[in-house]
């Protein structure tokens, strides 16, 4: 693989990641709209909120210890939720899609960025020629054209 095709997957890569990030929160945003059902309904958006603030807030300023201390008290209600395990074809199909809407995305952006370069590369290259440029006529070329013209 070259370093080229490494930059290109880790793009593709991190395009993706964005996209899946981006869903999951979207899925958080919709979580008010979604009525629970049961207390083991409530836990669990509860712990969804919980998980979502792990990241950016001081779990000890409130209302975190509050919210811990709901979560505490329904589990001791209604037990612990059962662990999730997702379905890996589930989550394969999810990561290809994500992959191919992230390469659908980046490969624009390297034909452009390649289009740039090739455009740069001519531009010093016509910059750095040893050839006249076409509106300028070297003094020897009008001189044999004046002797042309006169014989």
């Amino acid at each position: 693989m070259t370093e080229l095709d490494g930059l290109r997957q880790y793009a593709v890569a991190q395009e993706a990641e964005v996209l899946a990030v981006t869903e999951a929160l979207k899925l958080q945003d919709a979580l008010p709209d979604v009525a629970a059902l049961s207390l083991a309904g409530i836990l669990a958006k509860l712990e969804v909120i919980v998980g979502a603030d792990r990241d950016i807030g001081d779990p000890t300023d409130f209302p975190w210890p509050h919210i811990a201390s709901v979560v505490r008290d329904l589990k001791a209600i209604t037990g612990d939720l059962p662990l999730y395990q997702s379905d890996r074809s589930a989550t394969r199909a999810d990561v290809a899609r994500h992959l191919k809407q992230a390469t659908q995305l980046v490969e624009p952006l390297e034909v452009e960025k390649a289009t740039t370069h090739v455009r740069q590369a001519a531009t010093q290259f016509a910059e750095a020629s040893i050839f006249p440029k076409p509106a300028e006529k070297p003094a020897e070329f009008s001189k044999s054209s004046r002797r042309r013209r006169a014989r």
